[in-house]
This record gives structure tokens, C-alpha cells and sequence, in this order.
């Protein structure tokens, strides 16, 4: 399946993760790809595995709109447009609101939406031309609340509204804007909870279909909605939550 010949899709937290399947995924279906992250290092071992010839590596903090402009025009100047955003760089601190610092509350406002914002804005212009799309990665804390977890429950809220008032407006031009909600995934910022047979096992009880997810899994989810396949869908979040939401919240019996 080559969904994406002759397309270009801009990636943002690619180095690992969600992100990196992302990448992986739309390259497999025959697009180019700009990998954007803020860690170079890991960026550069993660790009060096994939097709060199359609691979673009940009290194940058997503929460600095130049950042979001530079990348941009790489994409153009490399591949000569770009036709999908995958918006997903993102970070979590632990805490409630008494425990959450100002200065930790604000950069993953700054990370998670004021991001997300500058990456859209830079990108809106090119994807206007080509009737373009953006997926971004919302979460199944953006749908509903966590326990301490207050600053990236308040963020992940902002992006899921994002996409509705996004998709709203630029559904005139064409563009399409949706989101991936994913639940308890195998990444990096998660790798203390998958160490934790307890917490598995809490989140087996209320995930159907297991836990926890493959970032391969939710990658599918994005391509398929940036895809023609989707042509008709807009201003969704999308749970990919291997059935959590499916639950009225009561425990197993």
C-alpha cells in the first residue's frame, strides 16, 4: 500500500515513540518524511536506519515558532511542499495543582499547545495548497481527567478542542485536522509505568483489547486519517485506547 507517493509529512517528537512509528509508517507507504525533535542525538540514530533519500532531518524545540517556520521551509526546499503535519511532540509532569511548579505548568503548555499551535500555523499555508491534513496527538487525557496529572490533563484538553476549532475553520481551504487519543502506550515517557507489574496490571482491568499499546498501533490510526481514505473526516479525536473508553468506569466483576 503506497497511500503517500509523492507526498510530504512533517513529524514533530520523532526521534522515538509514537512519533518515530509515525515516521516510519508513512515512509513504508511511499511518502517523505521531515523528522523534527529536539534531542539531535537520538534524532540522527533513529533517521540513520531510514531511507536516506526521502528522509529530511530538523532538529529544534517545537515551543519556538522559528522552529516551526524553519522546518516548514526545509520540507519545501527539500521535497517542494509538504501535505501532512503529524503534530505530536509532547511531555508530562506528574502532580496536582498545589504540587505543580509555574515554571513546569508552562512548558508543557509551551510544548503540548502553544506548540502544536506554531506548528499549525507555520504549516496551514502549505497545506492550502494541496488540500493538505494535520493529525495531532491528543490523548485519552484530553477527553477525560487523571489523577495528579493536572498540567498535562489541562493540555491535552487544549489540543482536543484545537482540532474542532481548527478542522471548523479550515475545512473552507480544504485542510483537514484530526486527532489520535491515545491511552497507556509503550514510549519513552512511559517507561517507568511499563516497569511497573502493578500499574499493568491496573490498566489490563480496564483496556479490553490489553495493555499497554505498541506506538506502531497508534502510528496506523494517523496514517489512516491522513490519508484519502479519510476524506470525509474532520475535527475528530479519535480514542485508540485498546477499548478504555468503551468503559462506564465500574471495575471488572
Amino acid at each position: 500500500m503506497n497511500r503517500f507517493n509523492d507526498k510530504t509529512v512533517l513529524v514533530t517528537g520523532a526521534a522515538s515513540g509514537i512519533g518515530l512509528a509515525a515516521a516510519r509508517r508513512f515512509l513504508d507507504e511511499g511518502a517523505r518524511v521531515v523528522m523534527l525533535d529536539i534531542d539531535g542525538d537520538k534524532l540522527e540514530e533513529a533517521a540513520a536506519k531510514l531511507p536516506q533519500d526521502r528522509v529530511l532531518v530538523q532538529v529544534g524545540d517545537t515551543a519556538d515558532k522559528q522552529t516551526a517556520a524553519d522546518a516548514v521551509k526545509a520540507a519545501v526546499d527539500k521535497f517542494g511542499g509538504l501535505h501532512i503535519l503529524i503534530n505530536n511532540a509532547g511531555m508530562a509532569v506528574e502532580g496536582d495543582i498545589t504540587q505543580t511548579s509555574e515554571e513546569d505548568f508552562e512548558r508543557v503548555m509551551a510544548v503540548n499547545v502553544a506548540g502544536y499551535y506554531h506548528m499549525a500555523k507555520a504549516a496551514m499555508p502549505e497545506l492550502v495548497k494541496v488540500r493538505g491534513s494535520i493529525v495531532m496527538t491528543s490523548s485519552v487525557s484530553g477527553l477525560g481527567g487523571d489523577w495528579n496529572m493536572f498540567a498535562y490533563n489541562t493540555s491535552k484538553g487544549a489540543v482536543s478542542n484545537m482540532v474542532r476549532a481548527m478542522a471548523m475553520d479550515a475545512g473552507k481551504d480544504g485542510v483537514r485536522v484530526n486527532a489520535v487519543n491515545p491511552s497507556f502506550t509503550k514510549t519513552g515517557m512511559t517507561e517507568d509505568m511499563v516497569s511497573n507489574p502493578e500499574l499493568v496490571a491496573k490498566f489490563k482491568e480496564r483496556m479490553p483489547l490489553g495493555a499497554p499499546e505498541d506506538a506502531e498501533g497508534v502510528a496506523a490510526v494517523m496514517a489512516f486519517l491522513a490519508s484519502e481514505d479519510a476524506r470525509l473526516i474532520t475535527g475528530v479525536n479519535l480514542p485508540v485506547d485498546a477499548g478504555l473508553m468503551a468503559s462506564n468506569g465500574q471495575p471488572p466483576q
